[in-house]
């Protein structure tokens, strides 16, 4: 009787700790690869079981659109009790400077020029990421990558025309960095966009 008491004495104290160890790593952040349906919240839910990730998830995946994400995008996911607490405060000193600066610009009246001005700021913006993509060529692949622009063939739905290419990396830009100017500045920091 003494070593059965021995025995489960042992298998519980090696559980407990098995269970405190574990709890430690359910913490730490992760890398999650988006699949077809995906969605922010049901990321979130998840991670969490609510909606509380998913200004963090875009915060700190740089997703400029949280209704924009693609299958087979990796996103690093903070599941450690401060990443939950910290996007109400985070988001808020984020977000004001960006509607000041949205509202500085609108009344500008000369729109015309500021708008050319962006556009050639774009598109050299967007050639120079062609050119480090693919050396600007329709054609090119690596792997599943494909194009112009390097994008995911499923982004292309099987449609690899220049026009689609060209419609497609517009829309990835706009919704993942909102210009090509923060995506060539990404690419630059990461070596990717």
């Amino acid at each position: 009787m003494k070593s059965l008491k021995t025995i489960l004495l042992a298998t519980t104290l090696t559980a407990g700790f098995g269970i405190f160890m574990g709890t430690t790593d359910a913490h730490a952040d992760s890398l999650y690869t988006v699949k077809s349906g995906d969605t922010l919240s049901t990321i979130s839910h998840q991670f969490n079981g609510d909606n509380s990730l998913i200004d963090l998830i875009a915060k700190d995946n740089n997703i400029l659109n949280v209704n924009m994400i693609f299958e087979g995008e990796e996103l690093v996911i903070r599941t450690d009790e401060e990443a939950t607490q910290a996007p109400a405060k985070q988001q808020a000193p984020v977000a004001a400077p960006v509607q000041e600066t949205q509202v500085e610009e609108a009344p500008v009246a000369e729109s015309a020029p500021v708008a050319s001005t962006v556009a050639a700021d774009s598109s050299s913006a967007k050639e120079w990421i062609a050119q480090k993509e693919s050396s600007g060529s329709y054609g090119a692949t690596n792997g599943k990558y494909i194009g112009r622009y390097q994008l995911d063939a499923s982004y292309l739905n099987g449609d690899y025309s220049e026009a689609n290419q060209e419609r497609v990396a517009d829309s990835y830009v706009a919704g993942r960095y909102g210009s090509w100017e923060a995506a060539q500045s990404f690419w630059m920091a990461n070596g990717w966009y």
